[in-house]
């Protein structure tokens, strides 16, 4: 029979452990055994005694979690490894997070769900089989994205400046470069995950305003040596709270009359802390900070009469120009 070291036999039992026990299946001496001739082939000879020694050691040990049910009534111990780093639960969020991602293709899609279920044991691995429908489509370019945002994420953890060509869709349905194929170099300082997409917030170098940009309409995009600083005062999550669909514009004071039944809908989007002035009994003013833009008129429409805005000036104008615009459309 062939021998092995000890540390190789200490690491076979762990990963017996982890890939056949759990808090609901535990493992008895010679079940352990049994997986481990399967692991190493029925060339090796484990003693039993042997084992028994390194799951004691094991259970001692502040580095892994072993746990020994001790025998009772003549039955066996039974031995499993629980408290892992990532619970069941948890493993079922990044699931359906990667299900719904529109960034990541449906062959990537099947790949991480694979390896996320290796991250629990194969009992519990059979309860994580994906509710979620995984469409087949997936933004152009997903297969470029996620090196782009390996890259954007290097990019923002070491302030250091990027390079990048960007483009669109035009009515032919062809991606074309803007600014006729220009090399841009930005200042990246946050990634965030909107609506599907994947953004990027920075500042254009010689510029002062905040821009968003799509990353998957980036293309050849490179971190230089060169670093830059960042603003302290900038916050991305004050940032993205105040943009409606991810357009740009000037930030302005926002004042809405609007009906009861948006109150919810209003906390949803705006989190408890915004503020809410009852107006009569079947409306309330909500008052807050919000970038002007298309975005934020398109938004507003969506509650039709049941919200008025208040202020500022150029938004109220923009609210009537916009309704007109709709009033023609359907009277023509």
């Amino acid at each position: 029979m062939k021998s092995i070291k000890k540390s190789e036999r200490i690491l076979g039992i762990i990963n017996v452990l982890k890939k056949y026990s759990d808090e609901e299946n535990e493992l008895t001496l010679q079940e352990i055994i049994d997986y481990l001739h399967e692991e190493f082939i029925d060339e090796v000879e484990f003693s039993k005694v042997a084992i028994s020694n390194d799951l004691k050691e094991l259970s001692d040990s502040k580095y892994v979690d072993i746990i020994i049910n001790n025998e009772r009534n003549g039955l066996p111990k039974y031995y499993s490894y629980k408290n892992r780093l990532i619970e069941i639960q948890e493993l079922r969020l990044l699931m359906d997070a990667i299900s719904s991602a529109r960034f990541i293709t449906k062959k990537d899609k099947e790949k991480i769900l694979e390896k996320i279920k290796r991250l629990t044991s194969l009992s519990l691995a059979n309860n994580l089989q994906n509710q979620i429908y995984l469409e087949d489509y997936a933004i152009s370019g997903a297969n470029r994205v996620k090196y782009t945002i390996f890259t954007l994420h290097n990019a923002i953890h070491e302030k250091k400046i990027i390079q990048f060509k960007y483009g669109r869709y035009n009515v032919q349905k062809e991606f074309t470069l803007s600014h006729n194929g220009l090399t841009r170099e930005l200042h990246p300082y946050a990634l965030v995950w909107n609506n599907d997409y994947y953004y990027l917030i920075g500042k254009y170098v010689g510029k002062e305003d905040m821009v968003h940009l799509r990353v998957d309409r980036m293309v050849d995009v490179n971190m230089t040596d060169q670093p830059f600083k960042v603003d302290e005062h900038f916050d991305t999550s004050e940032y993205m709270n105040r943009l409606f669909h991810m357009y740009s514009g000037a930030e302005k004071d926002l004042k809405v009359r609007m009906n009861n039944s948006l109150i919810n809908v209003m906390i949803d989007r705006f989190g408890e802390d915004v503020y809410i002035e009852e107006d009569g009994a079947n409306a309330f003013i909500l008052r807050t900070k919000a970038i002007i833009s298309d975005g934020l008129v398109k938004w507003l429409l969506t509650w039709g009469s049941d919200a008025k805005v208040i202020d500022p000036p150029e938004l109220v104008q923009m609210m009537k120009e916009e309704s007109e615009k709709m009033y023609n459309i359907y009277n023509n």
